[in-house]
Order: C-alpha cells, then structure tokens, then sequence
C-alpha cells in the first residue's frame, strides 16, 4: 500500500464483530459499512421474532457502528436492503422510518434468494466521513446535496440522489412512469431502457451529463433476459462524442435477483462523479475531476465495462467470476481474487487498498470453502464486505466478486 493511503478500518463492541471484515472502512470522504444482520452483538445469534424484529436489529447495528465512529443516521448516504421475500419490505419501511424521521437516503432494495445465518433481512450503508482520513488534502467537514425531480419516480423512502464530496449516489431505479409511478408496460428491454431514462432524468435535473457514471449495478430476475439488457444498454452507453471517441464505459456488475418492487423484471442502480464536490471545497479542489478509465490485458476485458474506473479518491471494479468454469468454489474465489488483484495492480494500487467486496455466491453453502481462500487474500479481514447468495450467477459461474478501492492520489482535475 503506498504510505499517503491510509484505510481506516474500525470496529465497536456494540455491533456483530467478524474476523473476516471491518465494521466500517474509512477512506477520503466515504465510510464504508459491512452488511449487517440481525445479529445480537452480545450472543453473535440471529434475534428472536419475524421480519419487523429483525430489521430493527439491522438498523440498531448500523447505528452503533455509525455513532461509534462519531457520525449520526443522517450522515448515512446510501442504504441498500436485502430481503428474502419482497412483499416483507411493507414492513422493513416502518423500521426504516422510525431511524430515518426527517431525511431519506438514497436506497437499493432487492430480494435475493439466500442470506447469511437465514436471516430475513440484511441492511448495508455508505456514510459521510466529513473529515476525511487526514493523509489526503482536506477541506473542512462537506454539506451533503440532495434531490428529486419529477421527472423521474418519486419514492417516499428514498432520495433520487444523494451527492457527497465527489460522488452523487442515485437510488435503485426501477421501470417505472414518472408521471404514475407505475411499472411500465412492455418486455425486459423497454423496462431497461425506461429504468435508463430514470437515471438520466435525474442527472440532467442536477446538471450532470450521463458519461459521468462511473459505475452500473444492473439487477435482473431472469439472467435469460440478459442479453435484450445489453441491446439497450448499448444504446445508452457511451453516450456523448467525446464518450463515444474513447469507449468510455462505466465499470459494471450484473446482480441476479429472487425479486424486485412491484416485481419489476430489471432496475438499475449509479454511482455518479461530482466533480466541483460539495462545499465547502479546497480551492484545488474546485474543478471538474477526471475520470480515469482503465483497462489491463492481463485480465479478462468485458465489451460492455471498463474493469476499474477512478474518480476522485476511489477506484470502482467491475463484477468479476472465474475464466475456468469448471473449478471449484475455491478456485473460483481464487480466480475472482486474483483478477482484481491484477486489475487494482495494474493502477498502481494494491490489496492493502480495497475498502469493501462485495460477494455474490450461487450457493450460500459455498461460504465456507470461499472465505477460507478470501482469507488468504485479506488476511486481517479489513475490508468492508457484503455476501449474498443468488441461486445463479452470469455464465454458470459459483462466486462473483467486486469491490471498491481507495485512490490516494485522487484524479487530477480538468485542464
């Protein structure tokens, strides 16, 4: 890890603790928090009672690890909720509500056909860390900038976006009119193109261009349906001249789903560049930054993504599975590990710099068998993490893996 990148990894005693992650995973302007169960911090068990019990104990461990690092629940970007069965999100929204009074993050919810421990429920955020870790160039503590616009669907759980310091965080957006809030009427590639629109809608009313992206989650209930997806995508991405002159395209993981609200059949979520940032700013930090999109030969290239993009001090991997197939889990994982060990390389970065993974296992029962090749790769466990079983990944694959890492450097800033 080079010296002026400093990952700061933390844990409390009042939240699950795990030897193979950190709670919350510090770099630049962003926390990054493990997925939480509904744990008991004090027995490590799964809590007694149903869906609504459950994802109180999500929430509450999500607070301790948020007020332990000195932040508060309004200080939460992102939220994403995992359920096992979508009709229990009714009741997952009254829990939320009672932690989030006043402010909504921006929000992902998806139903996934396993979770760890049996769980019903598993809540992951992404937090503000005002301060900033203190070997990067530092303004002072950064205001948060949300949004809604009606042009596209509105949703009394969530945020369109949430921009902090250098990135805008878009809520999960499904195929929905904007007028009446409606699924839309049509097969897989009219839904994707109208979840695109979304996006784009909410872009265009913050005056941000969509080559800005910098990273695509496309959720799909049926991987058969992947390739209508991809018709349309193409179509979206890259979208400028410029775009267009170079290949940009935004790094991308391709998430297989049990579910979706109102059991949409696809929905998109975005990761967006804000360059100026959001004040206060250092002078040198007051430019638009560039995106830096990069490829390696020495690992698997993907016609529709780029495998890192960085902006500002974060690099953003696209989702990765094995290129043999045939193997193992554990070959799998060490296949997945090393491609982004030679991806996060091949920029001048290292292991010691991924602040989360997050971990897509065909089969939750694989779990063992993947960790104790993870372990090999992050020893201390230090990064964030999530796992979710999906009962089916791209191309057959058992274990998909991305992840997220720190950019001590930053991108530099337009000429």
């Amino acid at each position: 890890m080079s010296d002026p990148n400093v990952v700061v990894a933390r844990n409390t005693q009042s939240a699950p603790i795990s030897k193979l992650s950190s709670q919350t995973v510090a770099f630049s302007h962003y926390n990054n928090l493990s997925a939480q169960l509904p744990l008991d911090p004090a027995t490590g068990s799964l809590v007694a009672g149903g869906i609504a019990e459950q994802a109180e104990q999500c929430f509450k461990n999500v607070e301790a690890i948020v007020t332990s690092i000195d932040h508060d629940m309004n200080d939460i970007i992102r939220l994403s909720i995992f359920v096992r069965d979508i009709m229990d999100v009714n009741a997952v929204d009254k829990v939320q509500a009672a932690f989030f009074p006043t402010y909504q993050p921006a929000r992902t919810v998806m139903a996934v056909n396993e979770l760890p421990e049996g769980a019903l429920v598993m809540v992951e955020a992404l937090v503000d860390n005002g301060e900033g870790t203190q070997s990067v160039p530092q303004a002072g503590d950064l205001l948060k900038l949300v949004n809604n616009t009606h042009n596209a669907p509105y949703d009394i759980m969530s945020t369109q976006s949430v921009a902090f310091s250098h990135y805008n965080n878009i809520s999960l957006q499904l195929p929905l009119d904007p007028q009446s809030g409606r699924p839309i009427l049509g097969n897989v590639a009219e839904q994707t193109a109208q979840c695109l629109k979304n996006v784009k809608a909410i872009l265009t009313s913050i005056d941000v261009p969509f080559d800005d992206i910098v990273k695509v989650n496309v959720l799909v209930r049926n991987l058969d349906d992947m390739d209508a997806v991809n018709e349309v995508y193409k179509t979206f991405f890259p979208d400028s001249g410029i775009a267009r002159a170079v290949n940009y395209l935004p790094a991308r993981t391709v998430v297989p789903v049990a579910d979706l609200p109102l059991h949409c059949d696809v929905a998109i979520e975005a990761v967006v560049s804000h360059g100026d940032g959001t004040p206060p700013q250092a002078i040198e930090d007051r430019h638009g930054l560039i995106i830096e999109a990069n490829n390696t030969d020495a690992a698997p290239r993907c016609p529709l993504s780029t495998q890192t993009v960085a902006f500002s001090h974060y690099n953003n991997i696209s989702g990765q599975i094995a290129t043999d197939l045939s193997a193992d889990v554990a070959g799998q994982t060490e296949q997945c590990l090393s491609t982004i060990k030679t991806i996060i390389e091949s920029v001048d970065h290292s292991l010691a710099d991924i602040v989360k993974v997050n971990v897509y296992l065909a089969d939750l029962s694989d779990t063992a068998a993947m960790d104790e090749v993870y372990l090999r790769f992050f020893p201390e466990g230090t990064p964030a993490r999530r796992v979710v079983g999906t009962g089916v990944l791209p191309k057959g694959a058992r274990v998909m893996i991305d992840a997220i890492a720190g950019n001590w450097e930053g991108t530099p800033p337009l000429a």
